[in-house]
């Protein structure tokens, strides 16, 4: 923690100075409530609520001149309480957020290296994950050209991991050397992503490969590919996605889907939503083919229900989900009130311990939201999220149907802008 106050001292002096460029100094302070009572999965009579206030807290600066921009964010995530009152070091959780730079060849190419955000449109595939107080983050370079006047964007983005289990100089040229062994993280990644708008309308395509280290040293490469957009009809916004996935894991090869499809209405009242995605499953976990899609690097808590049911973390393995949703969203106390809908089935066949095949419903969860934004630029946030589980949810996850399962919380988000240079 220190040193991020050294470190912040040493900016805002930085600031005082007079440079040819744009230098803003911001922060974040987001702390987070939340009353847990069968998130994420069901819980039971054995286990009690749990509630606990997480915060966030963030200092950008951010520097832009015509040549390039750089932006170094550092943050702290702790749940209150954790740390003694009194103390003189503690197992901290302050890191650097994001530390990249970007340099403009001209106006429409670009190249940007560093720790950084990639997010893309709904972040079905690659998305910063900000719901999550620690964000999600890569190590890794983009080749960028965005056309303003044709309104067309094309990024080609590479990463190779390795991390740091002997040290330097020997990890350079130990045995073994190049094995990577961060769980859950690919150890190199390419993709490129197009993406082309108009008034109305917008199409993205993205490819991406990433590959994983296995145990015996080989490395797997899988494969995602697919598109999504939206566009206009007679007044109804249309829009849907569609990805598939391929390659291999271990010895296991891979082919599996994902598909939407959403329509949203405007009324005089509200906008309405009406859609259904399917995510595909794996009928036999133990066959030679891996027929589960994964959205690996998506912001997942965004869909298939905020409670978190499926793809945050290892939730639903193979199981795969059809979600079919209701969304719609409401002016009320100068704020919105949001409301979503979804009524889960499996996304392939399940057999319970006895061998017979499981209903496919697992369940409906109903998630209410409403934002207000405050003086300031202060904005709240309150939520209510409830699960109504069926014998299908049990026999999968475990837990008691029958008991109540929904979870509450309260944010408040503070992102005033401390600084900002002339230009």
């Amino acid at each position: 923690m220190k040193k991020i106050i050294y470190l912040s001292t040493l900016l805002i002096c930085l600031t005082t100075l007079k440079v040819s460029a744009q230098i803003t100094l911001s922060a974040e302070v987001r702390p987070r409530t939340e009353f847990r009572n069968g998130f994420k999965t069901l819980t039971d009579q054995s286990k009690d609520p749990a509630l606990f206030t997480e915060q966030r807290s963030r200092l950008y600066l951010d520097y832009a001149s015509e040549a390039i921009k750089v932006r170094v964010s550092f943050q702290d995530i702790r749940i209150w309480g954790e740390s003694p009152q009194i103390f003189k070091q503690e197992n901290g959780k302050a890191f650097i957020n994001e530390a990249w730079g970007q340099y403009y060849l001209n106006p429409v190419y670009s190249v940007k290296v560093g720790r950084q955000i990639i997010s893309y449109d709904n972040e079905r595939i690659l998305g910063g994950l900000e719901w999550a107080q620690q964000g999600r983050r890569h190590d890794a370079m983009l080749l960028m050209y965005e056309g303003l006047e044709n309104n067309t964007k094309l990024h080609v983005g590479l990463a190779y991991n390795q991390d740091s289990d002997v040290p330097e100089p020997a990890f350079l040229q130990a045995p073994g050397a190049s094995f990577y062994n961060v769980n859950g993280n690919y150890k190199t990644m390419q993709y490129g992503w197009f993406n082309k708008t108009s008034k109305t309308s917008s199409l993205s395509l993205i490819a991406m490969n990433n590959g994983y280290q296995n145990a015996d040293s080989t490395v797997s490469q899988k494969q995602t590919l697919g598109f999504t957009g939206h566009t206009g009809l007679s007044g109804v916004k249309i829009g849907g996605d569609f990805y598939y996935q391929t390659g291999k894991q271990g010895q296991r090869s891979i082919s599996a889907v994902l598909a939407g499809i959403n329509a949203t209405f405007k009324t005089k009242v509200t906008p309405l939503t009406f859609g259904v995605e399917y995510i595909s499953g794996d009928n036999d976990p133990t066959g030679s083919k891996i027929t589960s899609f994964s959205p690996d690097f998506g912001t997942n808590h965004a869909h298939n229900g905020f409670m978190d049911y499926f793809y945050v973390g290892p939730q639903n393995g193979a199981v795969g989900v059809t979600d079919m949703y209701f969304k719609t969203s409401f002016n009320v106390a100068g704020g919105a009130l949001k409301m979503n809908i979804h009524e889960f089935l499996t996304g392939s066949t399940q057999t319970g311990n006895d061998g017979a095949k499981l209903d496919k419903a697992m369940g409906t969860e109903i998630d209410l939201v409403f934002i207000k934004k405050l003086k300031g630029g202060v904005l709240w946030h309150l939520g209510y999220s409830q699960m109504f589980a069926t014998d299908t949810m049990q026999a999968l996850r475990g837990g008691d149907k029958t008991s109540i399962q929904n979870w509450a919380w309260t944010m408040i988000t503070f992102s005033p802008t401390l600084f900002t240079s002339e230009k």
